[in-house]
Protein backbone atom coordinates (compact mmCIF):
# COMPACT_ATOMS: atom_id res chain seq x y z
CA UNK A 1 0.00 0.00 0.00
CA UNK A 2 1.44 3.48 -1.13
CA UNK A 3 2.39 5.78 2.08
CA UNK A 4 0.48 8.37 2.67
CA UNK A 5 3.38 11.08 3.02
CA UNK A 6 5.52 12.13 0.40
CA UNK A 7 9.17 11.19 1.81
CA UNK A 8 10.68 8.08 3.46
CA UNK A 9 13.66 8.87 5.61
CA UNK A 10 14.64 12.23 7.52
CA UNK A 11 17.57 12.09 9.47
CA UNK A 12 18.16 14.34 12.17
CA UNK A 13 21.99 14.73 13.86
CA UNK A 14 22.49 16.96 17.19
CA UNK A 15 23.44 16.53 20.70
CA UNK A 16 20.66 18.34 22.43
CA UNK A 17 17.79 15.62 22.98
CA UNK A 18 14.93 19.07 22.60
CA UNK A 19 15.87 19.54 19.31
CA UNK A 20 15.40 15.67 18.65
CA UNK A 21 12.51 15.26 20.20
CA UNK A 22 11.19 18.92 18.07
CA UNK A 23 12.15 17.42 15.22
CA UNK A 24 10.62 14.20 15.60
CA UNK A 25 7.31 16.21 15.77
CA UNK A 26 7.39 18.25 13.58
CA UNK A 27 8.79 15.73 10.41
CA UNK A 28 6.33 13.12 11.53
CA UNK A 29 3.81 13.82 8.75
CA UNK A 30 6.25 14.16 6.18
CA UNK A 31 8.40 11.41 6.76
CA UNK A 32 7.40 7.47 6.78
CA UNK A 33 10.29 6.91 9.10
CA UNK A 34 11.99 10.32 11.11
CA UNK A 35 15.71 8.87 12.69
CA UNK A 36 17.74 10.20 15.35
CA UNK A 37 21.51 10.79 15.83
CA UNK A 38 23.38 12.24 18.78
CA UNK A 39 26.73 12.31 17.28
CA UNK A 40 28.43 12.32 14.04
CA UNK A 41 29.68 9.05 14.18
CA UNK A 42 25.98 7.61 15.79
CA UNK A 43 24.61 9.19 12.25
CA UNK A 44 26.69 7.28 9.48
CA UNK A 45 25.22 4.00 9.55
CA UNK A 46 21.87 5.97 8.76
CA UNK A 47 23.45 7.99 5.67
CA UNK A 48 23.99 4.96 4.18
CA UNK A 49 20.14 5.12 3.66
CA UNK A 50 20.11 7.64 1.76
CA UNK A 51 17.74 9.91 3.92
CA UNK A 52 15.13 12.28 2.03
CA UNK A 53 16.89 14.90 3.78
CA UNK A 54 19.73 14.96 6.76
CA UNK A 55 19.00 17.97 9.45
CA UNK A 56 22.80 18.43 10.91
CA UNK A 57 23.54 20.45 14.04
CA UNK A 58 26.89 22.43 13.59
CA UNK A 59 28.65 22.59 16.30
CA UNK A 60 28.81 18.86 19.25
CA UNK A 61 31.93 19.81 21.55
CA UNK A 62 31.03 22.12 24.24
CA UNK A 63 31.15 25.80 23.82
CA UNK A 64 32.33 25.27 20.34
CA UNK A 65 30.74 28.35 17.74
CA UNK A 66 33.04 27.41 14.65
CA UNK A 67 31.15 24.47 13.08
CA UNK A 68 34.24 22.17 12.75
CA UNK A 69 32.35 19.14 13.76
CA UNK A 70 29.45 20.12 11.40
CA UNK A 71 31.69 20.60 8.56
CA UNK A 72 33.85 17.36 8.96
CA UNK A 73 30.63 15.56 9.12
CA UNK A 74 28.73 17.03 6.24
CA UNK A 75 32.62 16.10 4.19
CA UNK A 76 32.05 12.77 5.32
CA UNK A 77 28.24 12.59 4.46
CA UNK A 78 28.95 14.25 0.77
CA UNK A 79 31.66 11.30 0.17
CA UNK A 80 29.04 8.46 1.15
CA UNK A 81 26.00 10.20 -0.92
CA UNK A 82 27.00 13.15 -3.36
CA UNK A 83 23.27 13.48 -3.63
CA UNK A 84 22.31 14.29 -0.13
CA UNK A 85 20.22 17.52 0.92
CA UNK A 86 21.93 18.36 3.91
CA UNK A 87 19.96 21.34 5.97
CA UNK A 88 22.70 22.69 8.41
CA UNK A 89 21.02 23.47 11.81
CA UNK A 90 22.93 26.62 12.68
CA UNK A 91 23.08 29.21 15.99
CA UNK A 92 20.97 32.41 15.70
CA UNK A 93 24.22 34.25 14.99
CA UNK A 94 25.36 31.91 12.98
CA UNK A 95 24.69 33.08 9.51
CA UNK A 96 28.59 32.89 7.94
CA UNK A 97 28.66 29.77 9.35
CA UNK A 98 25.29 28.61 7.26
CA UNK A 99 27.12 30.39 3.98
CA UNK A 100 29.97 28.60 4.32
CA UNK A 101 28.26 25.26 4.70
CA UNK A 102 26.46 26.11 1.64
CA UNK A 103 29.66 26.60 0.16
CA UNK A 104 30.83 23.13 1.25
CA UNK A 105 27.64 21.76 -0.37
CA UNK A 106 24.77 22.20 2.27
CA UNK A 107 21.55 22.25 0.24
CA UNK A 108 20.44 25.38 3.50
CA UNK A 109 20.04 25.75 6.64
CA UNK A 110 17.90 26.77 9.43
CA UNK A 111 18.36 28.66 12.62
CA UNK A 112 18.04 27.94 16.40
CA UNK A 113 15.52 28.57 17.86
CA UNK A 114 13.22 27.35 14.84
CA UNK A 115 9.97 28.64 13.11
CA UNK A 116 7.68 25.66 12.95
CA UNK A 117 6.63 26.96 9.45
CA UNK A 118 9.89 27.69 8.43
CA UNK A 119 11.47 24.18 9.01
CA UNK A 120 9.00 22.73 7.38
CA UNK A 121 9.15 24.50 4.48
CA UNK A 122 12.81 24.52 4.39
CA UNK A 123 12.45 20.63 4.51
CA UNK A 124 10.53 20.40 1.79
CA UNK A 125 12.32 22.21 -0.36
CA UNK A 126 15.33 19.93 0.58
CA UNK A 127 13.96 16.82 -0.14
CA UNK A 128 12.09 17.62 -2.86
CA UNK A 129 15.89 18.68 -4.17
CA UNK A 130 17.14 15.11 -3.52
CA UNK A 131 14.25 13.41 -5.64
CA UNK A 132 15.07 16.02 -8.09
CA UNK A 133 19.37 14.85 -8.17
CA UNK A 134 17.82 11.18 -7.95
CA UNK A 135 15.65 11.43 -11.24
CA UNK A 136 18.50 13.38 -12.69
CA UNK A 137 21.46 11.85 -11.65
CA UNK A 138 20.99 8.26 -11.55
CA UNK A 139 17.86 7.83 -13.33
CA UNK A 140 15.87 6.18 -9.54
CA UNK A 141 12.17 6.47 -9.21
CA UNK A 142 10.70 9.34 -7.01
CA UNK A 143 8.17 8.50 -4.69
CA UNK A 144 5.75 9.28 -7.06
CA UNK A 145 2.18 8.65 -5.99
CA UNK A 146 3.42 9.88 -2.64
CA UNK A 147 5.04 13.06 -4.16
CA UNK A 148 1.54 13.73 -6.28
CA UNK A 149 -0.66 13.15 -2.85
CA UNK A 150 0.70 15.80 -0.73
CA UNK A 151 0.99 19.53 -2.23
CA UNK A 152 4.31 21.40 -2.01
CA UNK A 153 4.34 24.37 0.72
CA UNK A 154 3.97 26.76 -2.42
CA UNK A 155 1.32 24.68 -3.64
CA UNK A 156 -0.54 24.85 -0.14
CA UNK A 157 -0.33 28.70 0.84
CA UNK A 158 -1.95 28.81 -2.89
CA UNK A 159 -4.92 26.04 -2.28
CA UNK A 160 -7.84 27.50 -3.48
CA UNK A 161 -9.38 28.35 -7.19
CA UNK A 162 -11.09 31.45 -6.01
CA UNK A 163 -10.81 34.82 -8.41
CA UNK A 164 -8.31 36.32 -5.25
CA UNK A 165 -5.93 33.18 -5.46
CA UNK A 166 -5.79 33.08 -9.08
CA UNK A 167 -4.57 36.61 -9.07
CA UNK A 168 -2.14 35.57 -6.11
CA UNK A 169 -0.89 33.05 -8.79
CA UNK A 170 -0.69 35.30 -11.66
CA UNK A 171 1.67 37.55 -10.04
CA UNK A 172 3.72 35.43 -8.70
CA UNK A 173 4.56 33.83 -12.33
CA UNK A 174 4.78 36.79 -13.68
CA UNK A 175 6.76 38.09 -10.93
CA UNK A 176 8.94 35.07 -10.26
CA UNK A 177 11.40 35.46 -13.18
CA UNK A 178 12.23 39.18 -13.01
CA UNK A 179 14.82 40.56 -10.90
CA UNK A 180 11.65 43.27 -9.14
CA UNK A 181 11.49 43.80 -5.38
CA UNK A 182 8.31 41.68 -3.95
CA UNK A 183 5.93 43.04 -1.44
CA UNK A 184 3.01 40.74 0.34
CA UNK A 185 0.56 42.33 2.22
CA UNK A 186 -1.94 40.11 4.33
CA UNK A 187 -3.32 39.16 7.56
CA UNK A 188 -1.39 36.48 10.20
CA UNK A 189 -1.59 32.88 8.92
CA UNK A 190 -2.19 33.35 5.32
CA UNK A 191 0.86 32.20 3.79
CA UNK A 192 2.75 35.04 3.14
CA UNK A 193 6.31 33.25 3.68
CA UNK A 194 5.13 30.28 1.27
CA UNK A 195 4.56 32.85 -1.06
CA UNK A 196 7.83 34.04 -0.94
CA UNK A 197 9.27 30.63 -1.26
CA UNK A 198 7.43 30.37 -4.36
CA UNK A 199 8.60 33.26 -5.88
CA UNK A 200 12.16 32.58 -5.13
CA UNK A 201 11.58 29.24 -6.71
CA UNK A 202 10.33 30.65 -9.65
CA UNK A 203 13.03 33.34 -9.97
CA UNK A 204 16.47 32.85 -12.04
CA UNK A 205 18.31 33.01 -8.36
CA UNK A 206 16.34 29.76 -7.58
CA UNK A 207 19.76 28.02 -7.34
CA UNK A 208 21.09 30.50 -4.83
CA UNK A 209 19.98 31.06 -1.42
CA UNK A 210 17.28 32.39 0.47
CA UNK A 211 17.60 33.95 3.54
CA UNK A 212 15.17 35.25 5.78
CA UNK A 213 14.98 37.44 8.64
CA UNK A 214 12.21 38.38 10.99
CA UNK A 215 12.34 41.94 11.77
CA UNK A 216 9.76 42.00 14.13
CA UNK A 217 12.08 39.47 16.14
CA UNK A 218 15.44 41.59 15.62
CA UNK A 219 17.08 43.53 18.71
CA UNK A 220 17.38 46.99 18.15
CA UNK A 221 20.82 46.94 19.91
CA UNK A 222 21.67 43.81 17.21
CA UNK A 223 19.65 45.14 13.83
CA UNK A 224 23.43 46.41 12.16
CA UNK A 225 24.87 43.51 13.28
CA UNK A 226 22.40 41.09 12.41
CA UNK A 227 22.12 42.42 8.76
CA UNK A 228 25.32 44.30 7.43
CA UNK A 229 27.06 41.96 9.63
CA UNK A 230 29.95 42.94 11.91
CA UNK A 231 34.44 42.19 12.46
CA UNK A 232 36.18 40.48 15.15
CA UNK A 233 36.35 42.81 18.55
CA UNK A 234 33.14 45.41 16.83
CA UNK A 235 31.73 44.89 20.49
CA UNK A 236 31.99 42.89 23.02
CA UNK A 237 30.61 39.38 22.18
CA UNK A 238 32.23 39.50 18.61
CA UNK A 239 33.90 36.88 18.84
CA UNK A 240 34.92 36.11 15.19
CA UNK A 241 33.46 38.01 12.07
CA UNK A 242 30.26 37.85 10.46
CA UNK A 243 29.15 38.86 7.22
CA UNK A 244 25.04 39.47 7.66
CA UNK A 245 22.37 38.32 6.35
CA UNK A 246 22.56 41.16 3.13
CA UNK A 247 25.86 39.62 2.22
CA UNK A 248 24.72 35.88 3.05
CA UNK A 249 22.02 36.09 0.26
CA UNK A 250 24.61 36.97 -2.26
CA UNK A 251 23.19 35.79 -5.71
CA UNK A 252 19.87 34.73 -3.87
CA UNK A 253 17.03 36.86 -2.24
CA UNK A 254 16.59 38.42 1.03
CA UNK A 255 12.97 37.73 2.86
CA UNK A 256 12.15 40.39 5.24
CA UNK A 257 9.32 38.92 7.33
CA UNK A 258 7.36 41.37 9.62
CA UNK A 259 8.99 44.48 7.55
CA UNK A 260 6.53 47.12 9.16
CA UNK A 261 7.57 46.02 12.71
CA UNK A 262 10.90 47.33 11.89
CA UNK A 263 11.02 50.75 14.18
CA UNK A 264 11.03 54.21 12.32
CA UNK A 265 14.47 55.04 13.42
CA UNK A 266 16.24 52.10 11.80
CA UNK A 267 14.16 52.19 8.36
CA UNK A 268 17.02 54.53 6.49
CA UNK A 269 19.74 51.88 7.47
CA UNK A 270 17.50 49.69 5.49
CA UNK A 271 16.68 51.97 2.55
CA UNK A 272 20.55 52.79 2.74
CA UNK A 273 21.75 49.79 1.79
CA UNK A 274 18.97 48.98 -0.81
CA UNK A 275 19.84 52.20 -2.72
CA UNK A 276 23.28 51.96 -2.46
CA UNK A 277 23.43 48.06 -2.79
CA UNK A 278 26.45 48.13 -0.15
CA UNK A 279 26.74 47.09 3.08
CA UNK A 280 30.06 48.27 6.29
CA UNK A 281 30.12 45.70 8.72
CA UNK A 282 30.09 46.96 12.34
CA UNK A 283 33.60 47.82 13.37
CA UNK A 284 34.62 48.23 9.37
CA UNK A 285 35.53 51.02 7.59
CA UNK A 286 34.94 49.11 4.57
CA UNK A 287 31.88 49.14 2.69
CA UNK A 288 30.80 45.68 0.91
CA UNK A 289 28.93 45.10 -2.21
CA UNK A 290 25.50 43.36 -1.98
CA UNK A 291 23.60 41.34 -5.21
CA UNK A 292 20.29 40.61 -3.42
CA UNK A 293 16.40 40.23 -4.90
CA UNK A 294 14.23 41.30 -2.19
CA UNK A 295 11.13 39.71 -0.99
CA UNK A 296 9.20 41.83 2.01
CA UNK A 297 6.09 40.72 3.91
CA UNK A 298 4.55 42.48 6.39
CA UNK A 299 0.83 42.40 8.15
CA UNK A 300 0.25 46.25 7.98
CA UNK A 301 -2.65 47.29 6.06
CA UNK A 302 -2.32 50.22 2.96
CA UNK A 303 -3.77 52.89 5.39
CA UNK A 304 -0.84 52.03 8.28
CA UNK A 305 1.48 51.17 5.59
CA UNK A 306 0.48 55.27 3.79
CA UNK A 307 1.28 56.52 7.59
CA UNK A 308 4.94 58.25 7.54
CA UNK A 309 4.55 57.67 11.30
CA UNK A 310 4.71 54.19 10.56
CA UNK A 311 6.73 53.39 7.77
CA UNK A 312 8.77 55.45 5.51
CA UNK A 313 7.27 56.06 2.13
CA UNK A 314 10.98 56.28 0.09
CA UNK A 315 11.55 52.78 1.70
CA UNK A 316 7.87 51.35 0.79
CA UNK A 317 8.28 52.55 -2.85
CA UNK A 318 11.86 50.57 -2.45
CA UNK A 319 10.36 47.28 -1.37
CA UNK A 320 6.86 47.12 -3.54
CA UNK A 321 8.09 47.07 -6.86
CA UNK A 322 5.15 44.12 -6.96
CA UNK A 323 2.86 44.17 -4.07
CA UNK A 324 0.90 40.68 -3.85
CA UNK A 325 -1.51 40.69 -1.46
CA UNK A 326 -3.09 37.42 0.23
CA UNK A 327 -6.79 37.78 1.09
CA UNK A 328 -7.95 36.49 4.41
CA UNK A 329 -9.87 33.36 4.29
CA UNK A 330 -13.48 35.72 5.15
CA UNK A 331 -12.51 37.24 1.65
CA UNK A 332 -12.15 33.97 -0.29
CA UNK A 333 -14.99 31.42 1.42
CA UNK A 334 -15.32 29.43 -1.67
CA UNK A 335 -11.96 27.94 -1.71
CA UNK A 336 -12.87 26.69 2.40
CA UNK A 337 -14.70 23.74 1.28
CA UNK A 338 -11.18 22.59 -0.44
CA UNK A 339 -8.86 23.64 2.42
CA UNK A 340 -10.74 21.63 4.51
CA UNK A 341 -11.14 18.74 2.82
CA UNK A 342 -7.37 18.45 2.81
CA UNK A 343 -6.77 19.28 5.90
CA UNK A 344 -9.34 16.88 7.35
CA UNK A 345 -7.71 13.98 4.58
CA UNK A 346 -4.37 14.95 5.86
CA UNK A 347 -4.83 14.63 9.63
CA UNK A 348 -7.10 11.36 9.19
CA UNK A 349 -3.70 9.54 7.50
CA UNK A 350 -1.47 10.91 10.17
CA UNK A 351 -3.23 9.87 13.01
CA UNK A 352 -5.14 6.65 11.36
CA UNK A 353 -8.30 7.95 11.97
CA UNK A 354 -10.99 6.58 9.98
CA UNK A 355 -12.41 8.83 7.26
CA UNK A 356 -15.99 10.83 8.12
CA UNK A 357 -18.26 12.85 6.37
CA UNK A 358 -18.75 16.20 6.39
CA UNK A 359 -22.22 17.02 6.45
CA UNK A 360 -23.36 20.30 4.32
CA UNK A 361 -24.74 21.72 7.15
CA UNK A 362 -21.78 21.67 9.39
CA UNK A 363 -19.76 22.30 5.81
CA UNK A 364 -22.15 25.79 5.36
CA UNK A 365 -21.37 26.87 9.35
CA UNK A 366 -17.67 26.47 8.24
CA UNK A 367 -17.97 28.61 5.38
CA UNK A 368 -19.83 31.30 6.82
CA UNK A 369 -16.90 31.49 9.98
CA UNK A 370 -14.28 34.21 9.46
CA UNK A 371 -11.89 32.59 10.60
CA UNK A 372 -9.63 34.74 12.59
CA UNK A 373 -5.63 33.16 12.29
CA UNK A 374 -6.61 32.35 8.68
CA UNK A 375 -5.10 28.91 6.95
CA UNK A 376 -3.48 28.21 10.08
CA UNK A 377 -6.71 28.90 12.57
CA UNK A 378 -8.65 26.23 9.67
CA UNK A 379 -5.47 23.79 9.72
CA UNK A 380 -5.76 23.95 13.43
CA UNK A 381 -9.69 23.59 13.75
CA UNK A 382 -9.13 20.48 11.10
CA UNK A 383 -6.71 18.71 13.52
CA UNK A 384 -8.44 19.03 16.17
CA UNK A 385 -11.96 18.01 14.85
CA UNK A 386 -10.18 14.38 13.58
CA UNK A 387 -8.74 13.92 17.07
CA UNK A 388 -11.88 14.65 19.11
CA UNK A 389 -14.55 13.95 16.90
CA UNK A 390 -16.64 10.83 18.32
CA UNK A 391 -18.85 9.81 15.02
CA UNK A 392 -19.17 8.71 11.74
CA UNK A 393 -19.53 12.28 10.36
CA UNK A 394 -17.99 15.65 11.78
CA UNK A 395 -20.52 18.00 13.69
CA UNK A 396 -19.92 21.55 14.21
CA UNK A 397 -18.61 21.10 18.19
CA UNK A 398 -15.82 19.23 16.95
CA UNK A 399 -14.76 22.57 15.29
CA UNK A 400 -13.53 24.80 17.90
CA UNK A 401 -15.04 27.98 16.49
CA UNK A 402 -16.57 30.21 19.99
CA UNK A 403 -19.76 30.14 21.00
CA UNK A 404 -21.78 30.90 18.75
CA UNK A 405 -20.60 28.84 15.47
CA UNK A 406 -19.81 31.49 12.70
CA UNK A 407 -21.22 34.38 14.19
CA UNK A 408 -19.05 34.13 16.73
CA UNK A 409 -14.92 35.17 16.25
CA UNK A 410 -12.76 32.75 17.63
CA UNK A 411 -11.50 34.44 20.78
CA UNK A 412 -9.23 33.67 23.47
CA UNK A 413 -10.89 31.46 26.28
CA UNK A 414 -10.49 33.34 29.72
CA UNK A 415 -7.94 31.72 31.84
CA UNK A 416 -8.33 29.13 34.52
CA UNK A 417 -9.81 30.91 37.21
CA UNK A 418 -11.94 29.79 40.61
CA UNK A 419 -14.93 29.12 38.30
CA UNK A 420 -13.01 25.99 37.01
CA UNK A 421 -14.71 23.17 38.84
CA UNK A 422 -11.80 21.73 40.71
CA UNK A 423 -7.94 22.22 40.46
CA UNK A 424 -7.13 19.21 38.40
CA UNK A 425 -3.90 20.02 37.25
CA UNK A 426 -3.27 18.21 33.69
CA UNK A 427 -6.79 19.73 33.08
CA UNK A 428 -5.52 23.45 33.91
CA UNK A 429 -2.60 23.04 31.69
CA UNK A 430 -4.34 22.48 28.77
CA UNK A 431 -6.93 25.18 28.95
CA UNK A 432 -3.71 27.63 30.02
CA UNK A 433 -1.93 26.45 26.55
CA UNK A 434 -4.81 26.78 24.72
CA UNK A 435 -6.29 29.85 25.90
CA UNK A 436 -2.73 31.10 24.66
CA UNK A 437 -2.66 29.89 21.38
CA UNK A 438 -6.04 31.11 20.63
CA UNK A 439 -5.03 34.72 21.90
CA UNK A 440 -2.30 34.51 19.89
CA UNK A 441 -4.39 33.19 16.90
CA UNK A 442 -1.95 29.91 17.26
CA UNK A 443 0.98 31.53 16.78
CA UNK A 444 3.52 29.82 18.62
CA UNK A 445 6.18 32.16 19.12
CA UNK A 446 3.99 34.65 20.53
CA UNK A 447 2.13 32.14 22.99
CA UNK A 448 5.17 30.65 24.03
CA UNK A 449 6.41 34.30 25.25
CA UNK A 450 3.08 34.40 26.76
CA UNK A 451 3.74 31.26 28.74
CA UNK A 452 7.16 31.29 29.06
CA UNK A 453 8.13 28.54 27.57
CA UNK A 454 10.37 27.68 24.68
CA UNK A 455 8.63 26.84 21.12
CA UNK A 456 10.01 23.36 21.61
CA UNK A 457 8.79 23.43 25.07
CA UNK A 458 5.23 24.42 24.06
CA UNK A 459 5.13 21.83 20.80
CA UNK A 460 5.37 19.20 23.83
CA UNK A 461 2.62 20.49 25.88
CA UNK A 462 0.51 20.54 22.64
CA UNK A 463 1.45 17.45 21.56
CA UNK A 464 0.61 16.12 25.47
CA UNK A 465 -2.49 17.74 25.38
CA UNK A 466 -4.10 16.67 21.52
CA UNK A 467 -3.89 20.75 20.69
Amino acid sequence: MPSSRPYALALVIDDDPDILVAAQMLLHDLFDEVVTAASPDAAMASVARSPDVILLDGNFARGATNAAEGFRCLDAILEVDPDAAVVLITAHSGVQVAVEAMKRGATDFVSKPWSHDRLLTTVRTAANLRQSRRQAGRGEGMRTEGAAAAPTAAALALLGDSPAMRRVQSLIARAGPTQANVMILGENGTGKELVARAIHAASRRAAAPLVTVDLGAVAETLFDSELFGHVKGAFTDARGDSIGRLRAAAGGTLFLDEVGNLPLHLQPKLLTALEQRRVTPVGSSRSEVIDVRVIAATNLDHARLADDRVFRQDLLFRLNTVEIELPPLRERREDIPALLAHYLRHYEQRYAAPERLLPSEVLAVLVAHDWPGNVRALRHAAERAVILAPGDAYQIDDFPLGRGGAATPMVAAPPPTQASSGLNLERLERETVEAALRKHSYNISHAATELGLSRFALYRRMEKHGL
